[in-house]
């Protein structure tokens, strides 16, 4: 049975504010330094390939300390694990800005990212220790408004700061953000999690609700069906810098044409999210948003037979429309994860973020190097996830009206959002 939320100390709107905020240092962290690259790599004396670490690098930690945070968040409270993360991002931070090699930078990108997962994921158990249903969902759809500016502004911020400053003031501008950050939780964020709630960090004990989680044939398909959905778009965020300054043939400082229509998108689709609770079922949303997502490929696949030199807007838009169709997913499959595991919400947001955190560093790191110089085999890859994604949720769907059927009282996903 579900647990009852806990009592709300502070106004949603300010929570979706903070929580916002704290699931955008993880996207800041990875996006900013992107107009960076090729003044790092000339420094250090490092190539495309060995640039692309940074990235990879930083989200393998980042999958690895996931599955952490969530249970810790579990054992001692959600406000503590968020402020020592932060603590932690603001000491890696300055790391990175202080770095006289690309080993050290690697090194302490890693240190990010074993810690910049406190936002997103513990935010997630926080939404739902203090709100169900309906409530729960409008606010997931309010955070993502906000964590959707993160991806557009950094590389946009990135390119500013470049223009006046060296690249490790980026680094610096993160450490700032991270304090701010740090002061901010310490002041609004209550603790959702109380202690008769909490479950002891016994290793053996974790050992053994992870297993049970990951071996569950239903979170199988929904983590999959959420991380190969948004693999979609991750390919070209990855690939954003040669997707910008070698296809698209634009500078450092205009990465915003790639980020803006993209997260535009997202901020409409979560906002769509958010009005549509209550109104529309969740499962009917979700498959608004991937009809909306296979337009966007076919769209973006037309274009790109018919030109061999892609140009901005025509081939940014589509990514719009995808992002705004992932958008409507997202939430509803999160929160059927979450509300799958009442007593383990912080085990179970962690696990769903490494699935999706694992997939997202093989393709930084693996996948990205090798197609992110022609434009056909972005989109192909694009499609070949999004086709992914959706057969794991009909797949889901088609379990799921099978056991409703037999009398069992699962539904399908969103159903009872």
């Amino acid at each position: 049975m579900p647990t009852q939320p806990a009592t709300l100390s502070i106004p949603v709107r300010r929570l979706a504010l903070l929580l916002g905020g704290l699931a955008m240092f993880g996207p800041f962290s990875i996006d900013t330094i992107f107009p960076a690259f090729p003044a790092i790599g000339a420094q250090f004396g490092a190539d495309k390939l060995a640039m692309q670490q940074t990235i990879s690098v930083y989200l393998v930690a980042y999958a690895l300390m996931s599955i952490v945070h969530g249970p810790l968040s579990d054992a001692i409270g959600r406000r503590r694990v968020i402020l020592g993360g932060l603590i932690v991002f603001a000491i890696a931070s300055v790391g990175c800005a202080l770095s006289k090699d690309l080993t050290t930078l690697l090194a302490f990108r890693a240190l990010q990212g074993l810690s910049s997962g406190v936002g997103l994921i513990v935010g997630r158990a926080v939404i739902r220790d203090v709100l169900h249903g309906d409530d729960a969902q409008r606010l997931m759809s309010q955070v993502s408004m906000i964590f959707g500016v993160a991806p557009a502004l950094a590389p946009v911020i990135g390119g500013w700061i470049l223009g006046v400053a060296h690249w490790p003031a980026i680094f610096w501008f993160l450490v700032a953000f991270s304090i701010v950050l740090i002061v901010a939780t310490w002041r609004a964020l209550p603790e959702t999690h109380p202690p008769q709630a909490r479950l002891p960090l016994a290793p053996k004990r974790l050992l053994r609700d992870y297993v049970a989680i990951i071996v569950n044939p239903r979170f199988q398909r929904l983590s999959a069906a959420a991380a190969f959905n948004f693999a979609a778009l991750w390919v070209y965020i990855a690939s954003a810098p040669a997707f910008v300054l070698d296809i698209l043939k634009l500078s450092e400082r205009e990465f915003g044409w790639f980020f803006v229509p993209m997260i535009s998108g997202m901020i409409l689709g979560a906002f769509v999210s958010g009005r549509s609770a209550g109104k529309v079922s969740g499962a009917k949303l979700v498959s608004i948003g991937f009809a909306c997502s296979a337009v966007a490929m076919a769209i973006n696949l037309g274009y790109n037979l018919l030109t061999d030199a892609p140009k901005v807007p025509w081939a940014v838009l589509p990514m719009m429309l995808n992002a705004f169709g992932i958008a409507l997913v997202f939430p509803i499959v999160t929160l059927a994860i979450l509300d799958m595991y009442p007593r383990q919400r912080g085990s179970a947001s962690s696990l769903q973020a490494f699935t999706g955190l694992v997939l997202n560093a093989a393709i930084a790191g693996v996948l990205s190097p090798l197609i992110s110089d022609h434009a056909l085999w972005l989109i192909a890859t694009a499609i070949a996830f999004l086709t992914i994604a959706f057969g794991f949720w009909r797949w889901e769907a088609r379990v799921s009206r099978m056991r409703s059927g037999n009398g069992a009282t699962q539904t399908v996903p969103g159903e009872t959002l």
